[in-house]
């Protein structure tokens, strides 16, 4: 086998950032692009965003919000209209200057956001009191020149996501759907990804450029790493009123809109590999895994083959039968050690090993990705894998859970914080709400606040760094 066959060479716990671009690469979710910062998302991968665009699709639906789509080009002239907003991605922004040989004109944008180019359109389209509340869901690609170090799915000048963009005609009305979007979110990501978030908000420091504020989920990660996971934003009138998206009431009387916008992006996707991966490879939880079982066949010549690959058949069309993703290995001149590695490299929830003298016993051989364990199943008791399913995506998610404990701590003293940053987690730390001491903080010591949790007022501690009375009790991490 070549180099590219060579499984994972590195320890998750002494080399987290190769092991992690070890498994995205060898276990073929994705591969590098031709140009820097690009990367090309390979059948699997797909498989596990496609998965995750299927359950946010019927959430959305249920909650009134359709599916629509945006061009990627932007002119320099709408950007504009919303300085404040545009600034903040400015850096960012790629230009495109020519067509053929002739000069544009006007510069175009290749979208960073949406925002200026859905609300001149909204402002279009909406009149009355009777065109509202307009919901858009768009799924697309954003472009952003990533001048950090780039990281498969984590940042990459080009990223896959979804973007949300709801207008309302009352101020609570909107403020409603920025919790029931953030909703949506934390209770995908748990139940899918099997990945537990905290949810709050976000410091005036750290919001959206545009937004009133930011509501955002939170992640940490086995390196002690926190993720953003996910946002959405109350952009208030904001938008509304420089882009004249506005309303005529029951009245007749004119009114500018309320507006949100929201949004996750692959970036789920490599949280996942980082939470449950080990040094074998990826592991995935069942619900989003492309292959659910993969069937192992065994045998050495002829006459195990022609006993064993009808047997396999009939198992692979029970499973089917009950809606398990299942996959069989029949690939010549490659050992069943080799297959196996193989499939834990890749993760595959579920492995079953079948050969003549399994069958002879009228059972089969059951690995476990997650937790390696090995046991013999007799074939009446097939039926039970999705039920089995279910429990490794419980039994991920509360080990993911346990980690995540782990890695959080209460700190109120400033010498103490500075000395355990360095080995990362979650900080829950008093902060008095001033911009001054958050700036100092990150300066000092990198950490920023990640998240204020809901329900984290406090005003009985004093502040970590100035120790004035805090206002509340925020997350401080450094992160991705």
């Amino acid at each position: 086998m070549g180099k590219q066959d060579v499984g994972i060479t590195v320890s998750k716990n002494e080399d987290f950032s190769e092991w992690y671009t070890q498994v995205v690469l060898k276990a073929k979710l994705a591969d590098y692009a031709p140009v820097k910062g690009l990367i090309v998302l390979r059948p699997d991968g797909y498989s596990i965003w496609e998965s995750l665009r299927s359950t946010f699709d019927k959430k959305f639906a249920r909650n009134g919000i359709r599916n629509g789509f945006l061009p990627i080009l932007i002119p320099e002239s709408l950007l504009g209209k919303e300085q404040k907003h545009f600034a903040g991605f400015n850096p960012e922004v790629f230009w495109v200057t020519h067509s053929g040989t002739n000069e544009v004109g006007d510069r175009l944008a290749l979208r960073p956001t949406s925002e200026t180019l859905a609300y001149t359109l909204y402002s279009k389209w909406i009149q009355s009191w009777r065109d509202l509340p307009l919901k858009i869901n768009f799924w697309n690609t954003a472009l952003r020149a990533e001048i950090k170090a780039t990281k498969p799915f984590l940042r990459t000048s080009e990223f896959l996501w979804q973007e949300g963009h709801t207008v309302h005609s009352t101020k609570e009305e909107a403020e409603k759907e920025v919790i029931k979007i953030l909703d949506i979110y934390k209770e995908t990501v748990e139940e899918k990804l099997a990945i537990p978030v905290t949810t709050g908000k976000k410091s005036e420091k750290e919001k959206f450029v545009g937004a009133e504020y930011t509501t955002t989920m939170e992640s940490i990660m086995p390196d002690g790493k926190a993720l953003q996971m996910g946002t959405s934003h109350f952009l208030g009138q904001n938008f509304s009123k420089p882009f004249e998206v506005k309303f005529a009431d029951k009245d007749n009387v004119e009114h500018f809109a309320w507006q949100t916008s929201w949004g996750v992006s692959w970036r789920l996707i490599g949280a996942m590999i980082m939470a449950h991966g080990d040094d074998k490879g990826l592991v995935l939880p069942p619900k989003v895994a492309p292959m659910q079982v993969v069937i192992v066949p065994i045998y050495r010549n002829d006459e195990g083959k022609d006993i064993v690959l009808p047997k396999v058949k009939e198992i692979e069309e029970k499973l089917e039968s009950l809606n398990i993703r299942v996959h069989v290995d029949n690939r010549e001149g490659l050992s069943p050690g080799y297959k196996f590695n193989d499939w834990e490299l890749k993760g595959v929830p579920i492995r079953i090993e079948i050969g003549p003298k399994d069958i002879e016993k009228q059972s089969v051989i059951i690995a476990k990705r997650h937790s390696g364990e090995k046991t013999s199943v007799e074939f009446s008791n097939i039926e039970k894998i999705p039920s089995m399913l279910d429990e490794i995506q419980r039994t991920m998610l509360e080990n993911a859970r346990k980690q995540s404990k782990e890695n959080t701590i209460s700190i109120s003293e400033y010498t103490e914080f500075k000395s355990k940053i360095e080995k990362g987690g979650f900080f829950n730390s008093p902060w008095c709400g001033k911009l001054e001491c958050e700036e100092k903080i990150k300066e000092e010591t990198g950490a920023e606040i990640r998240v204020i949790p809901w329900n984290s007022e406090d005003t009985t501690q004093k502040c970590i760094y100035c120790k004035e009375q805090s206002k509340s009790i925020p997350v401080f991490a450094r992160g991705y």
